[in-house]
């Protein structure tokens, strides 16, 4: 194997650093207050949505880079009950989210150390 670029996803890079966006830091807090949030997507696009979220398109890319990070876990056998229906609308495929370990070690770290904007 050629030498770390600190890019795989499953670990903190050679630096041991591990970089978050704004809106990567506000999801993992949103995802902090709730054991599991909902997930959706549809059959022909396997990029996931979070169906009760404004921004859907933005919120698509952090939840695939938190989860290459290996900070969040997706779901799709695992569908939430009691989500409104209209948020739905349009998402056949339903499920959860959640904090894996590492996320839940990061965020409790952020909250501990505070977070340094780069």
């Amino acid at each position: 194997m050629g030498a770390c670029n600190g890019n795989c996803g499953s670990c903190a890079g050679c630096g041991r650093a591990l970089e978050l966006t704004g809106p990567e830091i506000d999801f993992l807090k949103l995802l902090g207050q709730y054991a599991f949030l909902p997930v959706a997507r549809k059959r022909e696009d396997p990029a996931p949505v979070y169906p009760e979220g404004e921004n859907r398109e933005e919120a698509s890319r952090v939840l695939l880079c938190l989860e290459k990070k290996g900070l969040i876990c997706l779901d799709f056998d695992a569908p939430l009950r009691g989500v409104p229906e209209e948020a739905y609308e349009g998402y056949p495929i339903r499920g959860s989210m959640a904090l894996t370990a590492r996320g839940q070690t990061v965020l409790e770290l952020m909250e501990y150390q505070g977070v340094q904007e780069g």
